[in-house]
């Protein structure tokens, strides 16, 4: 049997991208995806955060979820999602347990789940070309929560806040203050089809990868593999 691996869901969304890249993929995952020269600003995580505490307080004041939320139908609820180290699943075929923290968790009126993912962007192409990351993402995520108490799970969804910076934003006086300004978002709610059938074989495909002896040929014209080269050349001189 394989020694056991730990995989992030959005890790094996990655899978599923256009540019995927096996070099690419073995190398991260074998360094734990601490990969070097790499800064994330923080204040992504903490609009989503903020959103997902705005939803849950809404809930809590007013006993319903925000209007831009009825098109996920009669949501009556939410539950908090569990840490990561509560939701996840083993997977024996392939010695991968797989692993999520969803941003929220809403309860519909027959009492079952509607998984929701944060996402402070705009809907471009550059965010269509990662929506089979999110789409697999989330999928784990229905996949897991079937067998950690959110049965049945019945739908998913990306939620995008988008921050209102037109030039009309901007010269309302409404949004200055003595202390600063306030910045409004718009939101846009894309339902996900349930897929999660397909993620044991995910799974399997990535164990896989991971269980060779060393990288495997990378993509072709993989860009971080080129970077990976030029960084190799100029440490060996």
């Amino acid at each position: 049997m394989s020694v056991p691996i730990r995989i992030p869901a959005k890790t094996l969304g990655s899978m599923a991208l256009r540019d995927f890249c096996p070099r690419c993929f073995w190398i991260r995952m074998h360094v734990q995806d601490k990969l070097p020269y790499q800064i994330f600003p923080g204040i992504f995580s903490s609009i989503d955060s903020y959103g997902k505490r705005l939803v849950e307080g809404w809930f809590d004041r007013h006993g319903s979820p925000p209007s831009w939320l009825s098109s996920l139908g009669d949501i009556k609820a939410y539950r908090p999602p569990p840490h990561f180290s509560k939701f996840n699943v083993f997977d024996q075929d392939s010695s991968v347990r797989l692993t999520g923290a969803p941003d929220g968790i809403l309860v519909r009126g027959d009492n079952s789940h509607v998984i929701v993912d944060y996402k402070t962007a705009k809907y471009t192409e550059t965010q269509d070309e990662l929506f089979p990351m999110y789409e697999v993402q989330l999928n784990a995520y229905a996949y897991i929560g079937n067998t950690c108490g959110l049965r049945p799970v019945t739908g998913l969804a990306l939620v995008y806040t988008e921050p209102v910076t037109d030039s009309s934003s901007c010269c309302d006086d409404a949004n200055m203050t003595k202390d600063g300004f306030n910045l409004r978002f718009s939101i846009s709610v894309l339902p996900v089809a349930l897929k999660p059938e397909a993620i044991p074989r995910m799974m399997r495909n990535a164990r896989e990868i991971l269980d060779l002896n060393g990288p495997p040929n990378g993509l072709k014209g993989c860009e971080n593999c080129a970077r990976l080269r030029q960084l190799i050349t100029i440490a060996s001189r």
